[in-house]
């Protein structure tokens, strides 16, 4: 039976009110808007997505990769996240890192197993993800993405004040 595990966010005051997550023994800063015209540091939502689908196709690479005894020595993933222009869904770009003594049968089914992963399968419902193989770490991609902080500024909520 699979145990119930709930996430937890809450207002920390003991930090002019920002928010923490609670996940298990773990604590960590959530950004974004505040409220009262503020960002607080740490992920926003849109980055939380896009770690639960790097996270989740890494988790699945690896697995994998061990289960059909492959060479795999380091898998890296990077996950953006960009809105949909009217009408379309929105997508998730996928990145690749496969490290180790692969031939391309190999490293294919890798990227299929990535593919694969129940977070992708989940998302995949409401979103588009492309997903590719890079030969190098990337670092950090900034290309233009989904900006958590423009959208809430465009919520419809009528009546309704910050705390």
């Amino acid at each position: 039976m699979t145990k119930i595990h709930e996430v937890i966010v809450a207002t920390d005051p003991t930090n002019h009110g920002a928010l923490v997550c609670h996940v298990g023994e773990s604590r960590f800063a959530v950004g974004g808007p505040d409220g009262i015209g503020h960002i607080s540091s740490g992920p926003n939502p849109y980055d939380l997505l896009s770690a639960s689908l790097a996270a989740c196709s890494a988790m699945s690479v690896r697995f994998q990769a061990q289960r059909q005894k492959l060479p795999l020595q380091r898998v890296e993933v990077g996950v953006s996240f960009h809105h949909g222009t009217q009408g379309e869904r929105d997508l998730f770009k996928r990145t690749l890192v496969l490290e180790g003594e692969l031939d391309m049968q190999q490293r294919t089914f890798l990227m299929e197993a990535a593919n694969l992963c129940p977070v992708g399968q989940l998302l995949g419902t409401t979103a588009d993800i492309t997903t590719r193989l890079d030969v190098t770490s990337s670092g950090h991609n900034e290309s233009p993405r989904a900006s958590y902080e423009d959208d809430v500024a465009l919520l419809p909520i009528p009546n309704i004040t910050p705390d």
